[in-house]
């Protein structure tokens, strides 16, 4: 069984042996390993089933460090580095040549950001080489909000996760790309579309692409438990249709009264769609443990977090 502990210098230890360990971020838990190790970064692939043509997150401690990774700064991925590091932005930027092929998928930009986590700053700066992290899940299901889901997932796997409490945001980092030196959005995440534009201005959203994706989080279905799950806007309508059903219910605030729902959670009774990221993998991780024969999810309001949360749960449903 994989060891739950917050002894960072173990953490140490196992990374510098090019061992992989799964680490605490403010978005979720990720699947780490030294950068410059072939050993490392192929357990990542192989542990999680991921497929080697979707690129890897690289994870640095300060924005100081990014000149190491990177060829070119646009001065808007400047600006944004500047307002949201250390935090959920991951920029796509042109990577020098001394990053691996394999992080980037072949590409010749590699995706970067600075974690907003206590912890993972810590070891970070304790060590002589930057992560790769993607979320440490199985290749397209729910991913870990807390170290228990890492351990439910991956048991004799992995030798280490380093607990770092339940993570604040709950859901992946907005990924930005640059075309032209203007930034385009490839995955909404923990950063909201509006903060990003009061800082550099209107932004594009590319947020598909199956074949070659430019960054994580592409992918048409990602993130999903293995119960089937619907998005709607139209819950008891879907409730009807599944009449005589073990049903599953999220909604944003408000219950439903209706005796066809086996279980029913509102991720924030005051409305808050921060708090309602925050807890959104962890419900479902719930849910999808209760043997039910679907989970029906209400869709959120088309602003702020909202829009990343539809994104996630609509992927969850393809």
């Amino acid at each position: 069984m994989s060891i739950i502990s917050k002894d960072i210098s173990k953490a140490v230890a196992l990374l510098n042996a090019e061992e992989i360990v799964a680490i605490p971020t403010e978005t979720v838990y990720g699947l780490a390993g030294n950068i410059y190790s072939e050993k490392a970064i192929k357990s990542v692939f192989e542990t999680k089933q991921r497929p080697f043509f979707n690129p890897l997150i690289v994870h640095i401690s300060s924005v100081d460090y990014l000149s190491q990774i990177v060829e070119h700064i646009p001065k808007k991925a400047k600006l944004l580095a500047e307002a949201f590091w250390p935090g959920p932005i991951t920029l796509v930027l042109k990577k020098k040549n001394t990053i691996p092929d394999v992080i980037t998928a072949g590409k010749d930009t590699v995706a970067v950001r600075v974690p907003n986590h206590t912890t993972t700053l810590e070891l970070l700066r304790q060590l002589d080489f930057p992560l790769a992290a993607p979320s440490a899940n199985p290749f397209s299901s729910i991913s870990p909000t807390t170290a228990a889901h890492v351990e439910t997932y991956f048991k004799d796997n992995i030798k280490m996760v380093l607990d770092g409490g339940a993570c604040k945001s709950g859901i992946e980092s907005t990924i930005i790309g640059f075309e032209n030196d203007q930034p385009i959005i490839y995955r909404l995440g923990s950063t909201a579309i509006e903060d990003i534009e009061a800082v550099v201005g209107e932004i594009q959203i590319k947020n598909k692409k199956e074949i070659a994706p430019d960054a994580p989080g592409m992918l048409e279905r990602h993130y999903a438990p293995k119960t089937k799950t619907i998005l709607t806007d139209n819950i008891l309508g879907m409730v009807d249709q599944y009449k005589g059903k073990r049903i599953g219910i999220i909604t944003f605030q408000s219950e439903i009264a209706n005796s066809n729902i086996e279980v029913q959670i509102a991720l924030s009774k005051t409305g808050d769609l921060a708090e309602s990221a925050s807890k959104l993998y962890d419900v479902l991780h719930q849910l999808d443990k209760m043997d039910l024969d679907v989970i029906i999810a209400e869709k959120f309001p088309e602003y702020g977090l909202g829009k990343s949360i539809n994104d996630r749960l609509s992927r969850a449903t393809k």
